[in-house]
């Protein structure tokens, strides 16, 4: 399988399906394309023409390519059920589920006014009455998930759960808003993952770079 990924100081939405593969062991060939370049979308065409350009895009060994974070999650808990992508019990599955489309459809104050730049550093910037709404609720998501499953990770192992928020973690890494102690240190947890400090390693190895993400506006 090959995972079609954007530039990994930027790419939240690849951050994610990278996450599950590198953690879970799953075996795949990465291709990296730069984002905000003019050949960008005909680069990811060339790969996966019967898609719509975007990446993330996963394009699996019969050459049928699957776009969108949470779709391709969804298709590697379905073909790899011998990894506990999304938690074995039902009611915690459909939790799990109910938060990450959460993450997926929502949140878009914090998106628009605090992306991911994992090797920038804007404190305290950029926290209007909207992004301060959004991260109220998602640290609410983050104890309420902690206190039931009790830790560390979200819903007690790391899931689809956690990779859907971890850029959560590299924007709040990067705009250090304040934070609840249980929050804090559920970003500590979440950035000593191996997989995600290989993610970062690579962020910072990055020599790429768009300019109007790494300015704060």
């Amino acid at each position: 399988m090959k995972l079609l990924i954007g530039d990994k100081n930027y790419s939240s939405w690849s951050m994610r399906p990278w996450l599950l593969f590198k953690h879970f062991g799953i075996a795949f060939d990465e291709i990296l394309i730069h984002l905000d370049q003019p050949g960008t979308n005909a680069a990811v065409l060339a790969h996966a023409p019967k898609g719509p350009g975007k990446i993330p895009c996963l394009i699996d060994d019969t050459g049928l390519a699957i776009w969108d974070s949470l779709a391709i999650a969804e298709t590697l808990a379905e073909r790899f059920p011998q990894h506990a992508l999304w938690p074995r019990d039902p009611a915690a599955r459909a939790h799990a589920r109910s938060v990450s489309a959460e993450m997926h459809s929502g949140f878009g104050e914090l998106r628009s006014h605090m992306w991911m730049n994992i090797r920038a550093s804007f404190p305290g910037k950029n926290a209007t009455p909207g992004v301060l709404a959004d991260i109220a609720r998602i640290e609410a998501i983050w104890r309420d998930c902690l206190d039931t499953y009790g830790g560390p990770f979200l819903f007690g192992e790391f899931t689809i759960a956690d990779a859907m928020y971890a850029p959560v973690v590299m924007r709040f890494n990067t705009w250090q808003p304040a934070l609840s102690e249980t929050s804090s240190a559920y970003m500590r947890r979440v950035m000593a993952v191996p997989a995600v400090k290989a993610w970062i390693d690579d962020a910072f190895s990055e020599t790429h770079a768009v300019a109007y993400l790494d300015e704060c506006r």
